[in-house]
């Protein structure tokens, strides 16, 4: 193994995986803050969703101002306000508060989720880039695997507020890696040609490229369907199935781990079989997977056991469709990485944002509206891919 990949996936890793341990960490106590600050299911689903919208929002603006200044400025301005939110939400005297201070904190961690991409696309391409996509994933898994377990040990002692407190930290500690351990991957002479009215032009250019969209949005809807799961699966397996938010976050670790190590494949699959193949194969056993859940919950077979064995296969598909779409996505873009990871991330956590709000506006205390979303999000991402990777790809040449 390369061992500047491994330091790269690692450094990377744990940057990206900063956004999603604020996620993650509150999972087990939004049953709690719920109780605490007097506000229903969809109310504290809305600091979640808040979060989203500001992550999905601004990375529209630190692409195009990564690809001008650098990777790194954009990191640290990112870091220094996602701390600063956290302690706004550790101070939140009602869920609206919350809600705010969850947006400025979404606003923060934006930096550290959109710019890897971008700092992976500068230095590598095709199978190097998709190994090292999937050892940023399997660092990054820290976040689903020990966030929801720390989160419930910190609620279990403490209260939900402590969490805030913890990941305000997580915040400082994110700004000295950027400043220890992260170099500059886009050099000044690269920044040259970079501008406001470049990076207008980029967006023109992707969005007319239905290559770059189609695979955008087919790792969108796969996204979003776990998103799905992640901003229900609390009161479902908490309040409906009994489970205390130890159990609650063993399960969703357990999920985590299906996801992250079968995409650690993604390197030697695809310098065997080729990016494509690998896409299609993995959205077609992700579709099968899921709608064979949706089958069984209609058929009356309410089991926690069978959500978990489904779901755990699902995600292990799944974890090889996000790294991969991400790299042939990219892949045509090198001279506007920054500008085409933002536009990527926007179109999926608005696609994620927009499938959270309407799984929750169905939710009746019962896992049935949760499973038929992720599997509506599969069954989409399955026909893009039919659309999408017909031939293969070719990006629109710059004008």
């Amino acid at each position: 193994m390369n061992p500047t990949i491994l330091r790269a996936a690692l450094v990377l890793g744990l940057l990206s995986a900063i956004g999603p341990f604020a996620i993650d960490m509150y999972l087990p106590a939004l049953p709690a803050i719920g109780a605490d600050l007097g506000a229903d299911t969809a109310g504290v689903q809305m600091s979640l969703m808040a979060f989203m919208a500001a992550i999905a929002v601004c990375q529209l603006f630190y692409g195009p101002i990564s690809d001008m200044v650098g990777r790194k400025p954009p990191l640290y301005f990112g870091m220094a306000l996602f701390a600063i939110g956290a302690v706004g939400c550790a101070f939140a005297p009602s869920i609206e508060w919350l809600v705010a201070a969850r947006f400025l904190q979404g606003v923060g961690a934006c930096a550290a989720m959109a710019l890897p991409r971008a700092i992976v696309r500068d230095g590598y391409t095709g199978a190097d880039a998709a190994q090292l996509q999937s050892l940023l994933m399997l660092v990054f898994s820290v976040s689903p695997i020990l966030a929801p377990l720390a989160g419930s040990l910190i609620v279990e002692f403490g209260g939900w507020r402590d969490i805030f407190w913890a990941i305000a930290g997580i915040g400082v500690l994110g700004l000295l890696l950027v400043g220890f351990s992260l170099k500059e991957t886009r050099p000044r002479h690269l920044r040259l040609d970079s501008s406001v009215g470049s990076a207008l032009r980029g967006y023109g250019l992707l969005l007319r490229d239905w290559n770059f969209i189609g695979l955008s949005m087919i790792g969108a809807f796969g996204m979003s369907s776990f998103m799905a799961y992640l901003a229900n699966s609390s009161f479902v397996l908490i309040e409906h199935y009994g489970l205390n938010p130890t159990l609650y976050s063993v399960m969703f670790s357990i999920n985590a781990v299906s996801f992250i190590g079968v995409s650690q494949l993604t390197g030697v699959l695809t310098r065997r079989y080729g990016l494509n193949a690998i896409v299609r194969t993995a959205v077609t056993g992700y579709v099968v997977t899921m709608l064979a859940l949706v089958v069984i919950y209609l058929a009356g077979f309410n089991q926690l056991p069978v959500l978990a064995t489904l779901l755990f296969v699902g995600y292990g598909f799944l974890g090889l469709v996000i790294p991969t779409t991400a790299v042939l996505a990219l892949d045509g873009h090198g001279e506007i990485a920054g500008t085409a990871s933002a536009l990527m991330g926007t179109l999926q956590l608005v696609t994620a944002a927009v499938v959270m709000g309407v799984v929750g506006s169905f939710f009746d205390g019962t896992a049935q509206p949760m499973v038929i979303g992720i599997a509506a999000c599969a069954a989409i991402a399955f026909v893009l891919t039919r659309l999408t990777l017909r031939i293969d790809p070719q990006p629109v040449a710059a004008e």
